[in-house]
């Protein structure tokens, strides 16, 4: 027997508060949050970071700085890539 669409959209709705209660709560209030899987701020402060070694080394001519600047900066980029298809294997994306 098929589900109503309304009981669909209640499990949809349950579902969803539990994996992201802040944007749910956001959503009610009517200003709407980033979802979890787009919030990145540890990407985004390695990113900096990786930065900053990157530019220390070149200015010390340094190339293990240098080395791991490039490989910080790297790891980062890849957290912070917000594109749903490259994060089945973290877990998201799965239905």
């Amino acid at each position: 027997m098929p589900q109503s669409e309304d009981q669909r959209l209640i499990d949809l709705e349950a579902r969803l508060e539990r994996e992201d209660p802040r944007f749910t709560r956001a959503m009610r209030t009517g200003r709407p949050a980033r979802p979890r899987e787009y919030r990145r701020p540890g990407a985004w402060w390695g990113l900096a970071l990786g930065v900053v070694v990157l530019g220390t080394g070149v200015a010390l001519a340094q190339g293990l700085l240098i080395a791991g600047g490039l490989v910080l900066v790297g790891m980062a980029a890849q957290l912070a890539d917000p594109d749903p298809a490259r994060m089945t294997h973290r877990g998201f994306g799965r239905r």
